[in-house]
């Protein structure tokens, strides 16, 4: 499934769980707010993440208040505050300011904490001349089973470079996940290949994956930046866990650029 939306002022629901989750068991959002405007939030029941994409805020929760800024999702890191259900949490802008909203059910208490740009985990992935450097891609965390167990959530973002591939060679899981796209340009576009099906993806659009094999590609001349979001399976969470599809396995050994016609 793919949700594409003309994102305005104030909060933009992708997806509601008080509606339907699209099988998700997650809320996602995109939150905009212009200078000077405010945005409380406050479940007793779900942790949520805030990740800032562009501008200036002052998160406040549980008596602590911090300034993050960030120009963009290409030429900084991020900041991304994750907070336990039950805490109140306000931003404020002091310029425009775009955020990503993650949220889900959760029962188990924790310290709520602001990941900063240092505290980015960036793998740099396919920069070693695989499939020669179509699946380069730059892969961050903030947040997974590995350093906190206590959240039924994962978030990162992936930067995928113009004309190049990522989540690739096709892999599946079976906890769920979301990707939310975003392009260097507000008419760049790419391609999402999620549940058996092809989505042209847009900017502020969000590929919803609960089953099958999923990848990413990037037009040439647009990068591509996405969140993704996965949310752990009862007794079963995401442990990087990755079922690559056999057909395509053979692209993961050493000699797979062999095969490519060579200019002449």
């Amino acid at each position: 499934m793919y949700l594409q939306k003309n994102a305005v002022k104030g909060y933009n629901s992708y997806i509601d769980s008080s509606k339907d989750d699209y099988g998700t068991m997650m809320d996602v959002g995109l939150l905009i707010l212009e200078k000077g405007d405010d945005f409380t939030f406050s479940d007793a029941e779900s942790e949520a993440a805030f990740l800032l994409f562009s501008g200036k805020v002052c998160f406040k929760w549980a008596d602590r208040e911090q300034e993050c800024s960030r120009k963009n999702e290409f030429e900084e890191e991020a900041w991304c505050l994750h907070v336990c259900r039950g805490t109140d949490v306000t931003v404020t802008a002091a310029e425009k300011s775009e955020l990503y909203v993650q949220t889900t059910k959760n029962e188990r208490s924790f310290e709520s904490k602001l990941y900063s740009p240092s505290d980015v985990i960036v793998q740099h992935a396919g920069n070693k001349g695989e499939l020669f450097g179509c699946m380069r891609r730059e892969i961050k965390t903030f947040f997974d089973y590995d350093n906190a167990p206590y959240s039924n959530m994962v978030l990162g973002e992936v930067l995928n470079f113009p004309g190049k591939w990522s989540s690739y060679p096709p892999h599946h899981h079976p906890q769920p996940e979301v990707y939310f796209h975003r392009f260097d340009k507000p008419q760049g576009f790419g391609v999402s290949f999620a549940g058996g099906e092809i989505f042209k993806s847009g900017h502020n659009g969000l590929t919803v994956i609960t089953s099958g094999f999923h990848s990413q590609g990037a037009a040439p001349g647009y990068a591509m930046c996405y969140v993704w979001g996965i949310r752990h399976l009862d007794g079963n969470p995401w442990k990087k866990t990755r079922i690559d599809d056999k057909e395509h396995a053979w692209l993961w050994e050493a000699d797979a650029n062999e095969h490519i016609f060579k200019e002449v």
